[in-house]
């Protein structure tokens, strides 16, 4: 009479298991993992492949370190950001498919796919709708895939927000993947994933793994057949011209430091000077050594760059504005040559600072040429520039070469007597 479960119908046990065993594959088989069962820790290359850069090869073992750590706790919020191809994805089954395996209720899904299911219940009537809802904000684990690929419809925009406003008050553990950036994500939501007492936010800087490394930075650079042929062997230190012995100092130590640069590629550097002073063949320079050595690097007119990106608007376009984009901002050596030179408008001023704000962010290596530093840049790309912390400028305060184009120089041959 004093049990606490007097007078209560309960399902015996071996119901209850059986019970839970069809909910499970219920859950398995709508969040499609079958598809992904194949994604698991085991097969997941912690650094990448080879040829990263440190910082890219770091993200990517920072993420899978969480990611082991939140499938074996499921506490709090994982939040994975980061360009298409990272491993994102990845890791997000790798963590489902551990968590099926423990026999936690999981449901793994892709934003998209989330809504449209929900969209499908609206036929089935209310409760019908209500039912399937409140199953997903409930869930023990729920991971949305790809968030941001939505439609950002009203409706949708809210819906999300319940969702993950429930799971954020009550605790839910929680994971989270997408390519956008925190600014590009509605307020709402945003405050929520940027409570760093619930949330662990990671940023993989990786590029597409699915993409070879030789193709990776050449089809700019393809373009300009000329810089292929610039090297730091025949770059002109320009000795014999008469230049002030200022300026002959100046060009050496840019000479210098661009070298070093190129055998290691840390912080920033800047090269500012007059056309035709040289730096464009020092970025070339440094850009054709590390892919001489095997080491990725994305060399980039910025007119060029620009044009490029406009061209994605076209329906005949093979990739998306957010593919190409991406795919320069997360470079694991950017070298953006001529910076200001280019025709300015508000959008293209704001796709330069959303690329040298994140590189700046990320510390990731990056060589910049331009022509006047001052009266060229917009103040919120000057002072990113000028960080002391991250850059170094070198002026090259040297006039024109004499000639369009000259040959490279070569060290004069003494005739054996």
């Amino acid at each position: 009479m004093g049990h606490p479960q007097f007078g209560r119908v309960e399902i015996c046990e071996c119901r209850a298991s059986q019970s839970r065993q069809q909910v499970y594959q219920r859950l398995y088989a709508y969040s499609q993992l079958e598809n992904l069962s194949h994604l698991n820790f085991e097969n997941f290359q912690p650094r990448g492949r080879a040829g990263l850069y440190p910082q890219e090869a770091s993200s990517i073992e920072l993420a899978y370190r969480q990611a082991r750590t939140f499938a074996t706790t499921l506490q709090g919020w994982l939040f994975l950001q980061g360009g298409y191809g990272c491993g994102k994805t990845h890791l997000a089954a790798a963590i489902a498919n551990m968590a099926v395996q423990l026999h936690v209720p999981t449901l793994f899904l892709t934003v998209p796919d989330l809504l449209d299911s929900l969209r499908s219940t609206i036929s089935d009537g209310e409760s019908s709708f209500e039912e399937h809802f409140n199953e997903i904000r409930t869930i023990r684990l729920l991971i949305l895939d790809d968030f941001g690929t939505q439609n950002a419809t009203p409706w949708a925009q809210e819906k999300l927000f319940q969702i993950i406003n429930y799971r954020y008050i009550n605790r839910l553990p929680t994971v989270i993947t997408t390519n956008l950036r925190l600014d590009q994500i509605e307020g709402r939501i945003r405050s929520r994933l940027e409570d760093p007492e619930l949330v662990t936010k990671v940023i993989i800087l990786a590029p597409d793994y699915r993409r070879p490394m030789d193709e990776l930075g050449m089809h700019e650079f393809a373009m300009f057949p000329m810089l292929q042929r610039c090297t730091f062997a025949n770059f002109d230190l320009r000795k014999n011209e008469g230049l002030p012995v200022d300026s002959v100092r100046d060009l050496e130590a840019a000479y210098r430091a661009a070298r070093q640069f190129a055998e290691n590629p840390v912080g920033w550097i800047v090269f500012n000077g007059p056309s035709g002073s040289g730096k464009t063949h020092l970025a070339a320079a440094i850009h054709n050594h590390r892919r001489q050595i095997g080491q990725p690097s994305r060399f980039v007119d910025v007119g060029e760059l620009l044009n490029a990106l406009r061209a994605t608007f076209s329906p005949t376009s093979p990739e998306t504005l957010d593919e190409r984009f991406e795919d320069v901002r997360r470079a694991a050596l950017l070298i953006l040559d001529d910076l200001g030179g280019h025709t300015s408008s508000p959008w293209s001023n704001e796709k330069l600072y959303q690329i040298i704000h994140f590189r700046y962010l990320a510390e990731l290596p990056t060589v910049i040429t331009l022509g006047k530093l001052r009266e060229e840049l917009a103040p919120r790309l000057l002072t990113r520039i000028e960080a002391r912390r991250l850059c170094r400028i070198y002026p090259l305060p040297v006039p024109s070469y004499t000639a369009v184009e000259r040959e490279p120089h070569r060290p004069t041959r003494r005739r054996q007597k």
